[in-house]
């Protein structure tokens, strides 16, 4: 017997049918001896339909009153899967995040979890009952919801397990586990039967859009133990205990799971990225502070970073990358700051794409970023930024070369399966 934390994303609970088919799944788990949580995503599509009601309202909404709105949608998941459990004959109530509470910091639409109060939880699943949660969503100390941000339900599903001590968090996604690329881009993509949250984290960072980064930077600080799975399984199949997903976990036991593991585990994309080019900056101490100061002031996160040598120590130029929906944002600040930082010229492009390549095995391999420059080189890909950490290499590319490049390096990393 253990205890498991479930957690069921937009399309797993789009429409009643789909709740239902979470139900049956959510009864096995129990019937197999498991004290279970669930945490659940609003239905697929509802949280745009909800953030389009509040830019009609008003296009500077108060991210407080924003949170309200957005937050109703897993409210009605979690009630409804409830009801559907108690159809099946489960014991099974809803808990919404201001009943745990679930504490978060006063972040509205980007709130970070603090503490979740889990006694009553614990008490109610030790007596055989099916907790069902929303995710996305928490409660400042003054007791006003907020919500964790896009993607936010993996984070709570992490947070649920680590406050009840879970076996396991499984996330039920709309695939069966995470692969080696996106198998719509290459289509002898293989699945992983385990990562390490290093990994994955690298990987969620850089473009993998099966979990969400948060999520698995706090599963590797509170060491839960995650698996990725499909919800779309037929009625009829095991347990999640016997289903082949992709178990994420730490370096040590992963040694004990898979001895024989490739040099590089994936390859991952991201269009969601923008190029800001700096010319003539001065060449000073503390110029570059001046330009990632205020950009962080605002909440723009900031990623690859190149400054170029100076001219004889007068200027230089900078160029570095943000989300492609900060850009006018970033533009807009950097404009107002100009005569702070000094440069002369801001260019900007949002047409380029960041291609990674992540893997444990580059502590101990060298000619990793080689093989990569020369694959791109060999098709004529040019590389406009590299930025580096002990175990990735990612590459900034044109846009329109992303599906090309990440063939060419499925392949060249020897990751292509059957």
């Amino acid at each position: 017997m253990g205890r498991i934390v479930m957690k069921f994303g937009g399309t797993s609970m789009a429409g009643t049918e789909r709740i239902r088919r979470v139900a049956g799944i959510v009864k096995r788990q129990q019937e197999a001896g498991h004290e279970v949580a669930v945490v659940v995503s609003a239905m697929s599509g509802e949280t745009d339909r909800l953030v389009n009601f509040c830019r009609e309202a008003n296009p500077l909404y108060d991210p407080a009153e924003y949170d309200v709105v957005v937050a109703s949608g897993e409210q009605v998941t979690s009630g409804l899967l409830a009801l559907h459990l108690q159809a099946l004959g489960c014991k099974a109530r809803s808990w919404l995040g201001w009943q745990l509470p679930v504490r978060t910091d006063d972040a509205h639409a980007k709130a970070r979890i603090e503490t979740i109060d889990s006694e009553a939880l614990l008490a109610s699943m030790a007596a055989g009952e099916i907790a069902v949660i929303p995710g996305f969503q928490g409660l400042t100390e003054d007791n006003r919801v907020t919500t964790l941000g896009r993607g936010g339900s993996d984070t709570s599903a992490v947070a649920v397990a680590a406050a009840v001590k879970a076996d396991r968090c499984d996330i039920y996604t709309d695939v069966d586990g995470v692969y080696t690329t996106d198998p719509r881009i290459v289509a002898k993509a293989q699945k992983l039967k385990s990562v390490t949250y290093e990994e994955m984290l690298e990987l969620a960072s850089v473009g993998s859009k099966v979990l969400q980064t948060r999520s698995v930077s706090l599963a590797m600080k509170e060491n839960v133990r995650v698996q990725v799975l499909s919800s779309f399984i037929d009625e009829n199949a095991p347990a999640a205990d016997t289903l082949p997903g992709t178990m994420i976990v730490s370096d040590e036991e992963l040694e004990g799971l898979d001895m024989e593991r490739q040099l590089i585990t994936g390859i991952a994309a991201d269009k969601n990225e923008a190029k800001v080019i700096l010319t003539r900056v001065p060449d000073r101490p503390g110029a570059v502070a001046t330009i990632f100061g205020p950009l962080a002031e605002t909440n723009i996160n900031v990623d690859m970073i190149i400054q170029n040598v100076g001219r004889e120590h007068t200027d230089t130029d900078v160029t570095f990358t943000v989300p492609s929906a900060d850009l006018d944002k970033a533009k807009s600040v950097l404009e107002e700051q100009q005569a702070k930082i000094g440069y002369e010229k801001m260019t900007t492009d949002p047409k380029v794409a960041k291609i990674s390549v992540v893997g444990v095995g580059m502590r101990s391999h060298a000619g990793v970023a080689s093989t990569m420059f020369k694959a791109l080189a060999d098709r004529g890909i040019n590389i406009q930024a590299i930025s580096t950490s002990e175990i990735k290499v990612s590459v900034l590319i044109d846009a329109d070369e992303v599906e090309l490049a990440v063939r060419v390096l499925h392949t060249a990393y020897g990751l292509d399966g059957a």
